[in-house]
């Protein structure tokens, strides 16, 4: 994230200059070399493949929060006639990021995050809006996103469609502890409504503390999530926010 201000990605110098970063850094080239793996097994698939990489000015395998949005915008897709980024960023040049970046700038949540979308290709116009097979799909790569940031406590979904990626498809059975932070998706259709902007913050605020040195696991109530053969695959509660804590079996 650029602290000097929104929109930095408007910038063709910044996007040459992080584009160079994208094998270069140490935290954010394993996940450039992940996706590159990615995109060529779905190109040879004939799946959609054009995803846009992780910005490497955030936190990459480092970091400890992971933002999860709906879909690559306009913006971040480099194939359009007018070219984006190429990024998955709050730095965009486009609304969503814009207010995504204030909400981080007020949360002070600037470092230790990294930002994905829970269908990572990109879909077209806005209008287009994931089906349940895209979701389903989606949902297993960010699972195995989650699986490569050994630090990561917290994951907040924004909007509906991330919520229920997460929720459904990379959440269950995933063995890891881990605090779900749910707010509301930060274009400007939701942020324009009385209180969904300020929701926004909250919750980046409440993500950029760990919530790990408080849990008091012994004093809640402990949900058992089952599949439909009756196999656990969840184990989770509240803490005093209404966040979702899910929890490793052994803790208890």
């Amino acid at each position: 994230m650029n602290t000097a201000g929104p929109r930095s990605l408007r910038d063709s110098d910044e996007v040459a200059d992080r584009r160079a970063m994208l094998h270069s850094s140490s935290t954010a080239s394993p996940l450039t070399d992940w996706l590159d793996r990615l995109i060529a097994a779905r190109e040879s698939a004939g799946l959609p493949a054009e995803m846009p990489y992780v910005d490497p000015l955030d936190a990459g395998i480092e970091a400890r929060v992971l933002i999860v949005l709906e879909a690559p915008g306009p913006m971040t897709n480099a194939f359009n006639a007018l070219p984006g980024s190429g990024f998955i960023s709050s730095d965009n040049d486009d609304a969503t990021a814009e207010n995504l970046w204030l909400a981080r700038q007020h949360a002070g949540l600037i470092d230790g995050v990294v930002i994905w979308n829970a269908v990572p290709w990109y879909l077209g116009p806005t209008k287009r809006k994931p089906l349940v097979a895209d979701k389903e799909a989606g949902g297993a790569i960010l699972r195995d996103l989650t699986q490569m940031l050994p630090e990561l406590h917290t994951v907040v979904p924004l909007g509906d469609h991330a919520r229920a990626t997460w929720k459904r498809f990379a959440r269950p059975r995933l063995g890891t502890a881990m605090r779900t932070i749910e707010s509301y998706h930060s274009g400007n259709q939701a942020m324009n409504q009385p209180g969904l902007r300020a929701h926004l913050q909250a919750s980046l605020i409440r993500a950029a503390v760990d919530w790990r040195p408080h849990a008091n696991v012994y004093n809640a109530t402990i949900v058992i999530e089952r599949d439909g053969f009756g196999t656990p695959t969840n184990h989770w509660y509240r803490d005093a926010h209404g966040d979702r804590i899910d929890i490793h079996p052994r803790w208890w």
